[in-house]
């Protein structure tokens, strides 16, 4: 729920600060880009794990870029 959130929120940003306090480097923001693909590979890995367990298994579609005629 809503505490166990602002908890997590919090922790991220306290291990933030106390290595930007610790090392003296300055913040670099990774950018919304880099957030989508930590997402996308997180569902991408859960998303094998569950066909794995119904004996299935996931095979990339190609794009019409790729597509040879």
């Amino acid at each position: 729920g809503a505490p166990k959130a602002i908890t997590a929120a919090a922790h991220k940003l306290a291990r933030i600060f106390y290595r930007l306090w610790t090392s003296g480097d300055a913040y670099t923001d990774p950018g919304i880009d880099a957030y989508e693909q930590q997402y996308r590979d997180r569902m991408l890995k859960n998303l094998k794990k569950k066909a794995q367990a119904l004996g299935l298994k996931l095979i990339p579609i190609s794009t019409p870029n790729e597509c040879v005629s």
